[in-house]
């Protein structure tokens, strides 16, 4: 349990790396793009090779690893209404605390996971996690400065997130301990389902500038790193 809870903190630690980096400023609009496209191309691979395959081949039946990824997509879709909602009443950091807690606390579960599934972290989630989460707190943290947030108060704000999506890693380890493989293979498709949606919503977008090709070629990269990890470990 301690092992998954480390690996949940050290994966949602770049949300803290991402918010120094935009401190120093030295990251601007266009290696932001890139960044994000190559993080987004490291999620769906490890969407395809690491959550649906693994639940699929867990899962004695479709059904749990169907009902879970349309669940998955359901409830990020929802989340991101309320929190959307929910920041335009309340300050700016309160929004985007939630915001990142919906992609960190799902994602901290499917590392727990995978050290249930096969005994050792799945390295190639653990690097798609720690990379995606890098472009995703450097363009919070800027829209927080630019909102008048204090630093400090922004770097808390990240570091609050790490320290849940670790308990959630131990946490999700410890109560599926004894949990059947349609009941793994349901979280995992619903991690993946929640993960693409947010890809679709959020991170593409971001990444995406008319007339600019590269963020293309950042994605199939960051896509062929984490599948060579896949195929590796």
């Amino acid at each position: 349990m301690l092992e998954a809870g480390g690996w949940g903190l050290f994966a949602a630690s770049s949300l803290v790396f991402g918010a120094i980096l935009s401190f120093t400023g030295w990251i601007r609009a266009r290696p932001l793009r890139l960044v994000t496209a190559f993080g987004a191309g490291v999620l769906i691979s490890a969407v395809a090779y690491e959550l649906v395959e693994e639940a699929v081949l867990e899962s004695a039946g479709g059904v749990a690893v169907a009902s879970g990824f349309i669940l998955g997509s359901l409830v990020f879709y929802g989340g991101s209404a309320l929190v959307e909602r929910w920041s335009s009443q309340r300050s700016h950091g309160t929004g985007i605390l939630f915001g990142a807690a919906l992609d960190a606390i799902p994602e901290s579960v499917v590392l727990g996971v995978s050290l249930l599934a096969g005994g050792a972290i799945s390295v190639a989630v653990l690097v798609a996690v720690f990379i995606s989460n890098i472009p995703e707190a450097l363009a919070s943290t800027s829209q927080l400065e630019a909102a008048g947030h204090k630093r400090g108060r922004i770097l808390g704000v990240w570091i609050l997130v790490a320290g849940v999506s670790g308990v959630a890693a131990a946490v999700g380890y410890a109560a599926l301990g004894t949990a059947g493989l349609d009941v793994i293979g349901f979280i995992e498709a619903f991690a993946a389902g929640a993960i693409l949606t947010m890809l679709a919503d959020d991170m593409i977008p971001a990444a995406y500038k008319q007339g600019d090709r590269l963020p293309g070629v950042a994605a199939a990269l960051g896509f062929a790193v984490a599948a060579l990890l896949s195929f590796s470990t």
